[in-house]
C-alpha cells in the first residue's frame, strides 16, 4: 500500500524541481506560473501521431532523471511517482532538456533549457497566463487544441511556428518540429 503523505511528498518536490528548471521568478520580474504549470502537469499527454509516443516516453524517464539527481532510487521512483500518465508540463521540459543535451549544448550560449521551454509556452498562446492572469478555461482549451492538433498549418497554436513550413506541420511529429524549428531560427 502506497502510504499517501510519502507519495504527495514525492509529488510536490518533483513538481518543485521541474518548476525551478524552467522558471526562476526573479528572472521573470518575479511573476509566477506555478499555476500554469500546474495546470499542465495535471493534464495528461497523449499523442496523434506513432512516433509522438517517443515524447511521452521521454515524459515518463524524465521522472527516473529527477530520482537520480535527487537521490531516489528507481523502485522508489516506480512505487511513488510513475503511478500515472506522462503530463504535458513531463513532455514539454523533457523535450526540452532533450534537445539542450543532446542537440543544441554549447558552453558559450549556457543552458537554454528554459528558453526552449518558453518558446513552446509562447508559441501555445500561454506567455501571459502568470498566477495573476491565469484562466484555466483558456488554458484547457489552449491544450485540448494543441493535443487534438486543431492548430493552424503553419504550427500557430501549436509548440513551434513556422513562417515557411514545409508543410502542414499538424502532420509532423513533435521531435520534427523541433528540428525544424531549430534550423528556421539558426541556432
Amino acid at each position: 500500500m502506497i502510504q499517501s503523505s510519502q507519495k504527495d511528498d514525492l509529488t510536490n518536490e518533483y513538481f518543485e524541481w521541474m518548476y525551478h528548471l524552467v522558471c526562476n521568478d526573479k528572472q521573470y520580474n518575479k511573476l509566477s506560473f506555478r499555476k500554469l504549470l500546474y495546470f499542465l502537469h495535471s493534464i495528461e499527454f497523449y499523442s496523434m501521431l506513432e512516433m509522438d509516443e517517443n515524447r511521452r516516453e521521454d515524459g515518463i524517464d524524465f521522472r527516473y532523471r529527477f530520482g537520480y539527481e535527487n537521490g531516489y532510487s528507481d523502485e522508489y521512483i516506480k512505487r511513488y511517482l510513475d503511478v500515472r500518465e506522462c503530463s504535458v508540463l513531463e513532455m514539454m521540459i523533457a523535450l526540452s532538456f532533450k534537445v539542450e543535451e543532446q542537440i543544441t549544448d554549447n558552453y558559450l550560449y549556457g543552458d537554454r533549457t528554459g528558453q526552449w521551454f518558453w518558446t513552446m509556452i509562447v508559441n501555445l498562446g500561454l506567455g501571459k497566463m502568470d498566477d495573476k492572469h491565469f484562466d484555466k478555461n483558456q488554458c484547457y482549451e489552449i491544450i485540448d487544441r494543441f493535443l487534438s492538433r486543431r492548430y493552424l498549418p503553419n504550427g500557430k497554436g501549436g509548440l513551434f511556428v513556422f513562417e515557411h513550413p514545409r508543410r502542414d506541420i499538424r502532420d509532423v511529429d513533435i521531435w520534427c518540429q523541433f528540428m525544424w524549428h531549430l534550423n528556421e531560427v539558426d541556432i
